[in-house]
């Protein structure tokens, strides 16, 4: 396989389609790629720790005072055109928290230190800041990402493009923001870089718990090459007869639909709390340093203790993070308590015996009350099923779980969600057809506004202006679907 590479603007727009082929040669390819590079021995390890930094901005139509007119733009070019407007005046900081890990990691390695990150980046970021001319910060991410002798401390995590939550995203969309990921990142970063990406950062921590989407979730991730999720305590529950005791032990996390289909895949957990202040004050490592190894299916392991946070978001990550993070590097060497980056912890256990088969299997919240109503599994059985629980129950939901119980990213949102469920329903039925060329023009910006009107921001701050942008890109991508280039037939055009 030696693909060429890729540029990751092309007409304008996000490189998201049309290398569906190389993608999925790269994605499928399951040999480790940590193990032959690592510096760190599973026997002489007594717990360890991972941190992952999320860096987000959505894309608004806002490069301009007219809405119906204005060029769709980041939110950060936004922040930094209008810099006397809210935390406008951060706007260049953030652009500096994009970049700085490259320098970070550079420098610990370069004086000894043995450091690790994960990195979880949105599309929408990647070509907010191309777009806004701020290429040098994806340059700077470039040797962690690509040099041979620094790759091995940093792991990229995959995500949904535009930064989309599931339960109140349609099903059949999300391979499509997992693919153009894929894509967007192998034309940022490389092929190579994209061939190394084994975990899945999902947006808000979301996890979705009704059955049916829970498993169109699970089986877009493994069928794209996703080796792990990452997922939240408090949004899965334990499989009958099985225990969810210990937080700090991979799980294998199990879906089924209203059929009986089941699909798994590794759930890492993401412990509750302020997740900023715990990454940026590097709480992980200082709990790692209480635990002691712990047996998976009689195999002794070290312990994984795991956060997740935004890497840009508030004073105490932006101030405080990177003298709190050197501090906690010069604190550990290659043994006993570590960094540790999840692939490479899950390739050295697999390594020790510890298959996906031996971790005790734990599912979406809530399903197990779902499933004791289920007498017959059938399409539909599900939905039938939660009908009859809220009857007795009328507060109960199956919305699924993210950070924070109190917010539901589905009711209450039907001025957003409508419109874009209905975007969704044009989009398939006027582009599914194997005859459509998804390198085209007019495929690419169709599928660019179905993604970019499927970011949480839009549900996330509720009314106002955050609502006015969701629903006029919506309305964009329903003119571009209605196009005669798209109706008549020219998608297969590359020209557009």
């Amino acid at each position: 396989m030696n693909w060429e590479p890729i540029p990751d603007i092309v007409d304008g727009l996000p490189n998201i389609s049309g290398a569906e082929e190389q993608v999925e040669e790269i994605t499928s390819q399951q040999g480790p790629v940590y193990l032959n590079e690592t510096n760190l021995l599973l026997d002489r390890l007594d717990a360890v720790f991972s941190i992952a930094l999320h860096m987000h901005q959505p894309l608004i139509p806002a490069g301009g005072d007219d809405l119906r007119t204005a060029e769709m733009i980041s939110n950060l070019d936004w922040m930094m055109r209008n810099p006397d407007c809210g935390d406008s005046h951060n706007a260049p900081v953030f652009a500096e928290c994009y970049a700085r890990m490259g320098d970070i990691i550079t420098e610990l390695v370069h004086n000894g230190r043995n450091p690790r990150v994960m990195l979880d980046y949105s599309g929408q970021l990647f070509y907010g800041l191309r777009k806004m001319g701020r290429g040098d910060v994806l340059d700077r991410l470039q040797g962690i990402t690509r040099d041979g002798n620094l790759r091995k401390y940093v792991e990229w995590l995959g995500t949904m493009w535009g930064h989309a939550v599931a339960s109140s995203t349609p099903a059949p969309d999300y391979k499509l923001h997992i693919r153009a990921w894929q894509q967007h990142f192998a034309a940022v970063f490389g092929w190579e870089a994209l061939g190394r990406v084994r975990g899945f950062s999902p947006s808000e921590m979301h996890l979705p718990n009704h059955p049916d989407m829970a498993y169109e979730y699970v089986k877009a991730l493994v069928e794209c090459g996703y080796r792990w999720l990452l997922v939240q305590e408090h949004t899965v529950e334990p499989v009958e007869g099985h225990e969810f005791q210990y937080k700090h032990l991979p799980y294998r996390l199990v879906a089924k639909n209203s059929k009986g289909e089941e699909a798994s895949i590794i759930a890492v957990i993401k412990t509750q709390g302020s997740d900023t202040k715990l990454v940026a004050q590097m709480q992980p490592y200082y709990e790692a340093k209480t635990l002691h190894r712990m047996d998976i299916g009689g195999i002794s392991v070290p312990p994984i203790v795991t956060q997740i946070g935004d890497g840009e978001n508030g004073g105490v990550m932006m101030n405080e993070f990177p003298p709190g993070y050197r501090q906690a590097v010069e604190q550990f060497g290659t043994e006993g308590v570590v960094n540790v980056n999840v692939t490479e912890y899950l390739e050295m256990l697999e390594q020790a015996g510890v298959t996906q088969d031996k971790m005790t299997p734990i599912r979406p919240i809530h399903q197990s009350r779902v499933f004791a109503e289920i007498k017959q599994w059938r399409p539909g059985a599900a939905d039938e099923a939660i009908e009859r629980i809220k009857k007795e129950q009328p507060d109960f939901s199956m919305e699924g779980g993210s950070w924070t119980n109190n917010i539901s990213w589905v009711q209450n949102y039907e001025n957003v969600l409508t419109p874009m469920n209905k975007l969704s329903a044009h989009f398939h039925q006027v582009l599914d057809d194997g005859s459509v060329d998804k390198n085209s023009h007019a495929y690419r910006n169709a599928l660019f506004h179905l993604l970019s009107a499927e970011t949480s921001c839009f549900r996330y701050w509720g009314q106002g202006i955050w609502t006015d942008y969701g629903q006029e890109i919506c309305r964009r991508g329903s003119d571009i679907l209605a196009c005669d280039c798209v109706q008549g037939g020219m998608v297969g055009n590359p020209q557009g």
